[in-house]
């Protein structure tokens, strides 16, 4: 492995763009934010050192042996996160980046493509939710951001024509300046050396800005890099392995599919797993699995140790995880679609790895096909409802869960032909990863609000009889939109009181689950007005009321709201009490405080 003389970023641009520039297969994905790209820039344009790429050349007679991949040019977090596979000739030698990879594709993505990640607040759904940036530099001042020096920034087309104290220049054009001479033919076309436009000291920053931007980019020589020459892929993986094994460290996610990818036979690693991410991601409203949750779920299906371990990872282990893939992704699968029926989403699964011991459930028993409805499986899916409820509500798949695989994988093993949820309960109990519930427990689920992904948890216990052949929603009983200071003033309220209805407005006694349907014909009606309405029979009222722990002889009128809510909370707390069996979880609480 030798250092290279260092090329510019112009020429290593244009061998990505011919495809000389290639990325293996065992490299993990593009996963840089937007700061950190405007930071590397900020660094280049300060002649800071970016550290060495390593480059890995392939002769062109060995280039069918291995699979590569193109850099990425337009990134998009939701539908363009995945390198496309190089359709390579033999024709001519091509490089492989070894190290480097997100450093290089920064630089391309700012220089040729656009970056397009969710806005806040916004649908996962909606077409407005990702617009499409480009990297701009604006040539008029420096950052006003600590540490940087260089203002640059990912905007839109729109944000890039804002000018009270910016001119915004699109970096990528620099690609078409070709030389020192197209700089000021720029700078002078668009007026920044005119004084009377701009202030002396904000074109004298736009010229020198400019003109370095242009070393930087064309004469420079800023890729300095090794490069290995060794064909086998083996000796390349270790090589890979030992260069990520300080600084940003690999997730042992990212080893593991490096190493599958290397090492797997009959399918390409790389390609299953993003597919089969992406189609898990799209059952039901909805996840946000990742490749981790994934190539965890193989090692603990396969009854591998789970721990992050290289020796782990052996070509032995390789293959087991490959033969079993169909097998263990139809558990995965059936896993994903239980919790989608149970209402589960991106939204209220708070914790993504709580799929992995149902996974394994599924799996040892072989209930892939009846898992979801069949009738003699009902038992089993009211107990991994619960189960899950119990688990996030408490917390137990937070921080590093590892611990929890073995145990659970015991337990199931031990229980084969059922869920074992009465057994988990009887394992845990005392101790740290516990999911017993004291009565301190119950009036903090009680203090859930409206929008906590704990909240919807805490509502499936309460509808244990709730047909998930449709959509339920979580439901203001007194609706949210009555509750504005200005509606309870009309009333002739204390302000005290006003104070009281708003902070009891989004608690959890003011909530429900109900249908789809009904919550969207609900709307804003007054309770009373649409309970009449939806059940014009009192013995049906009734039984509705019932159904949602609402007390049938209590005033439903929007006035007595306060005692309604206070009512309600009694009688939540008396259901959670009775599911939960909180007596015996008290005595437990109190043994483990004996016990510190």
């Amino acid at each position: 492995m030798a250092y290279q003389t260092p090329i510019t970023i112009k020429s290593a641009i244009d061998h990505i763009k011919k495809r000389h520039y290639v990325l293996p297969s065992i490299q993990r994905e593009f996963v840089w934010d937007t700061d950190q790209i405007e930071t590397l820039f900020d660094s280049l344009m300060r002649d800071y050192p970016i550290s060495t790429f390593l480059f890995w050349k392939v002769d062109k007679s060995k280039i069918k042996d291995f699979q590569f991949y193109e850099f990425l040019k337009n990134y998009h977090e939701k539908d363009s996160r995945h390198n496309r596979k190089a359709d390579l000739s033999n024709d001519e030698d091509i490089i492989a980046l070894l190290d480097g990879q997100q450093r290089m594709t920064s630089m391309y993505v700012a220089l040729t493509g656009s970056y397009s990640k969710k806005i806040p607040y916004y649908r996962w759904e909606s077409p407005n939710a990702f617009p499409a940036k480009k990297l701009y530099l604006n040539l008029l001042k420096p950052s006003d951001e600590l540490e940087i020096e260089y203002d640059f920034k990912f905007l839109t087309n729109i944000e890039a024509e804002k000018k009270d104290g910016y001119f915004w220049f699109e970096c990528g054009k620099m690609l078409e300046i070709t030389d020192m001479s197209k700089t000021s033919m720029y700078l002078m076309k668009n007026k920044l050396m005119d004084t009377s436009v701009y202030t002396e000291k904000e074109s004298e920053f736009a010229i020198n800005t400019l003109n370095e931007f242009f070393n930087v980019i064309h004469q420079k020589g800023t890729i300095s890099y090794y490069l290995e020459e060794g064909e086998e892929l083996d000796k390349v993986l270790q090589i890979f392995i030992r260069i990520n094994s300080g600084g940003t460290k690999l997730s042992y996610s990212d080893l593991l599919l490096s190493i599958a990818t290397a090492q797997w036979k009959d399918k390409d690693a790389r390609e299953v797993i993003h597919e089969f991410v992406d189609e898990i991601n799209k059952i039901g409203d909805g996840f946000s699995f990742n490749k981790d949750i994934v190539l965890k779920s193989c090692l603990v299906l396969a009854d591998f140790d789970v721990k992050f371990k290289v020796d782990n990872f052996t070509k032995e282990n390789m293959i087991v995880i490959e033969n079993n893939w169909e097998h263990s992704s139809a558990a995965m699968r059936a896993a994903i679609e239980l919790v989608a029926k149970l209402g589960y989403n991106r939204d209220n699964l708070a914790a993504m790895n709580t799929i992995i011991p149902i996974a394994y459930f599924i799996y040892k028993n072989g209930f892939e096909q009846s898992v979801l409805h069949a009738a003699q499986r009902e038992n089993d899916r009211k107990a991994v409802k619960e189960w899950l409820a119990r688990v996030l509500l408490k917390g137990t798949f937070g921080g590093q869960p590892d611990s929890i695989y073995p145990k659970m994988r015991d337990l199931v093993n031990e229980n084969l032909g059922k869920f074992p949820l009465q057994e988990t309960i009887a394992h845990y109990r005392g101790s740290r990863k516990s999911i017993s519930f004291s009565e301190d427990d119950i009036e903090n689920i009680l203090d859930l609000r409206y929008g906590n992904a704990k909240t919807y948890c805490a509502l499936t216990l309460l509808y244990p009889g709730l047909n998930y052949n449709f959509k339920y929603h979580q439901d203001h009983i007194h609706p949210q939109s009555f509750f504005n200071k200005k509606n309870l003033r009309n009333l002739h309220l204390a302000e005290e009181q006003v104070d009281a209805y708003l902070n009891a407005c989004n608690a959890l006694p003011n909530l429900q689950l109900l249908q789809a349907t009904q919550n969207i014909e609900k709307n804003d009606k007054h309770f009373k007005e649409w309970l009449t309405l939806a059940y014009p029979s009192q013995s049906d009222r009734e039984s509705f009321l019932l159904q949602h722990y609402v007390n049938t002889g209590g005033s439903l009128a929007f006035e007595d709201f306060i005692n309604f809510v206070a009512t309600r909370r009694k009688a939540l707390k008396s259901q959670f009490i009775n599911l939960l069996q909180v007596s015996t979880a008290h005595m437990d609480n109190e043994v483990e405080k004996s016990a510190q």
